[in-house]
């Protein structure tokens, strides 16, 4: 399905923005207040208008993007709490990539609800589809998710003594210092919570498809070994 050049220029523009939201929020030292909480207000809200329009409303990207700004605190952005914004430009990436590869009309049937059952669904269903960028995005955000409940399982805090919530890496630290997992399973997590930093900051030539597949197996493995019921 081709899309009108209103659309075409819409896409780009939210792409762009959000790039520009996330590299803000990568190096905010405190939470994002008056215009840059108002530019990322609007982001939000033109997304999920586009996005409704372009795959309906039952589509499994827009339940990505409902699900994704339901977060807690979703609007206390800053360089320790961005994660969710990340996976918020995950789906504006798909959307584009999507669009420029004429892929809207294919792809529509296949991301209604039933066909996945949870994000790591989703992110191997990207990544076989060639947009190894949206999915390491995506299986990030499933990896930070699982150590945030992993934490609460082994009764380790999930927030700072300030309030603000652990993101990814503090996370980390705790559970191999609580020795919920290995040193070798810490090293693994960090390095994959770079690819999906820098997946997320557009550094698209800094990892290859192959180091995906390695990151999504590794944490179907992870989500087996220490989050089955």
């Amino acid at each position: 399905m081709k899309v009108s050049k209103v659309v075409q220029n819409e896409i780009d523009s939210l792409v762009s923005l959000g790039s520009k939201i996330v590299d803000k929020a990568a190096v905010s030292g405190s939470r994002f207040e008056g215009a840059d909480l108002a530019e990322v207000s609007s982001w939000v809200t033109r997304l999920g208008q586009l996005v409704k329009k372009l795959y309906g409303e039952n589509s499994q990207h827009y339940k990505n993007y409902s699900e994704a700004i339901s977060t807690d605190n979703f609007y206390a952005i800053h360089s320790r709490w961005y994660g969710h914004i990340s996976q918020v430009q995950g789906i504006a990436l798909t959307v584009k990539h999507d669009v420029e590869n004429d892929l809207l009309s294919d792809i529509r049937g296949l991301l209604q609800a039933e066909i996945f059952g949870n994000f790591l669904e989703i992110g191997e269903h990207l990544l076989n589809e060639g947009y190894k960028d949206a999915a390491a995005v995506t299986i990030g955000a499933v990896l930070e998710d699982g150590l945030r409940e992993l934490c609460k399982k082994n009764d380790i805090s999930i927030t700072k003594p300030n309030g603000s919530p652990m993101t990814i890496e503090p996370l980390n630290t705790e559970l191999a210092k609580h020795e919920v997992y290995t040193k070798l399973v810490q090293k693994q997590v960090t390095s994959y919570a770079h690819i999906r930093n820098k997946a997320a900051h557009g550094q698209y030539e800094e990892y290859d498809k192959s180091q995906v597949e390695m990151m999504l197996l590794f944490v179907q493995n992870f989500s087996e070994q220490h989050l089955a019921s």
